[in-house]
């Protein structure tokens, strides 16, 4: 059995983060160009206080895409209620999380303070390597 990493070993290091103060549209800006489903939301000292997702963003797209109306406030449309997941956590687990949830990407955290960003695709990545098949036998 392969040794399991923790969230932190296995998470996406650079993180992107969006402020409850910003323009929604500008953030959705910044989702595309970066090419990322989410981002955590933090306020003036770093502290994780929502997350945004295209999920999110879906209703105001549409609106200022085919509407001409105006975004709002980051603060507006994400979530507030994040769920998140301990640094120390083994990858197994949050993979278990992933596969009985909805959730895209998860927001890691050390202390109380968001570290990074652990993504479905850091976790397959991860455990990718578990089922490997030995190349020695055939």
């Amino acid at each position: 059995m392969i040794e399991t990493k923790t969230a932190k070993q296995a998470m996406s290091r650079g993180l992107v983060t969006l402020r409850p103060e910003m323009d929604v549209l500008e953030a959705l800006r910044i989702l595309i160009e970066q090419r990322l489903s989410g981002a955590p939301v933090t306020d003036q000292v770093g502290n994780l206080v929502g997350i945004l997702t295209e999920r999110d963003c879906m209703q105001i797209a549409l609106g200022a895409g085919y509407y001409s109306e105006d975004g709002g406030h980051v603060a507006n449309f994400m979530s507030p209620d994040v769920v998140t997941v301990d640094a120390n956590t083994p990858v197994t687990e949050v993979a278990e999380r992933f596969a009985s949830s909805n959730f895209r990407r998860l927001p890691v955290m050390e202390q109380g303070r968001l570290i990074g960003i652990i993504s479905r695709r850091d976790v397959l990545k991860q455990l990718e390597v578990a089922w490997q098949p030995d190349r020695h036998r055939i």
